[in-house]
């Protein structure tokens, strides 16, 4: 081989180490690395933090307002437990006869929750709840004044339906107004409510009379269905329906002022 060929190719190879470390203009980062917290502000960093760790007081109010339907769910499948006595006593009813009114609610709950997911769809989250709510309210104060069987039947029948709708649209609600990473603890809240109302439809009816538990079992129900007017609709909803506006505006009251649209569909 010539050395000139050998003396070019080597003075090539130092040219090009030479240019490559030489700083650039698009390998330079845009700030120093000797910058501290403090050359770009401990003030904004800490915020951005703060902003992004908080939870927004408005979410936790509309899962709250939400897991209301839960709390029905609770009360109604534990109502017939302590009502026994007294139900076959003023309306004497036989074993078979209360047997029906304790079973028939989940016959209600199975034509409330093939149905749930279409008016959900069709009409929304919101208007679904609401929607439920109008059965179980109808269906305590059957059970209320009753005084056959039948209208015990009609009456638990009722809030088998409403039941049957509150079980799929509010963790589908509560799941869609979360961040993900929030979602997991937030859903949960809708199977701690059930539990809160079983057990304190037994505790209250331990006490009180059926009746007087069927009435205070329409509370929650006439609370969820006067709050439901101040609360957004699902975002996630909305933005299928076309209503972009409306779904970006409910995320923003939902999660914040600076939330977007974007944030919504990764979620």
């Amino acid at each position: 081989m010539n050395l000139s060929h050998i003396s070019s190719a080597s003075h090539r190879t130092q040219n090009m180490d030479n240019k490559t470390t030489e700083p650039s203009d698009y390998t330079s980062p845009l700030l120093p690395t000797s910058y501290g917290a403090h050359d770009v502000g401990v003030d904004f960093l800490e915020k951005r933090h703060t902003g992004a760790s908080s939870v927004p007081t408005t979410l936790i109010l509309t899962t709250l307002v939400a897991v209301f339907g839960s709390y029905v769910f609770g009360s109604a499948i534990g109502y017939s437990s302590p009502t026994q006595s007294g139900i076959m006593r003023d309306l004497n009813l036989g074993v078979a006869q209360y047997s029906i009114f304790g079973s028939i609610l989940t016959i209600g709950a199975m034509i409330g929750a093939v149905v749930s997911g279409r008016i959900a769809d069709y009409a929304g989250r919101r208007v679904a709840m609401g929607f439920s709510q109008i059965f179980c309210i109808l269906g305590w104060f059957a059970i209320t004044f009753s005084k056959i069987a039948w209208w015990l039947y009609v009456g638990r029948l009722l809030i088998g339906c409403g039941i049957g709708l509150l079980s799929y649209v509010v963790p589908v609600y509560v799941a869609e107004i979360t961040p993900k990473n929030l979602r997991g603890a937030f859903t949960g809240v809708h199977q701690l409510m059930i539990s809160c109302g079983m057990s304190l439809t037994y505790l209250i009816g331990a006490y009180a009379n059926w009746r007087i538990l069927a009435l205070i079992g329409i509370i929650p129900c006439l609370v969820q269905l006067l709050c439901l007017p101040f609360i957004p609709d699902s975002p996630r909803w909305l933005a299928k329906v076309g209503r972009l506006k409306e779904s970006d505006s409910a995320l923003q009251h939902l999660r914040g002022l600076y939330r977007s649209l974007s944030e919504a569909n990764r979620s």
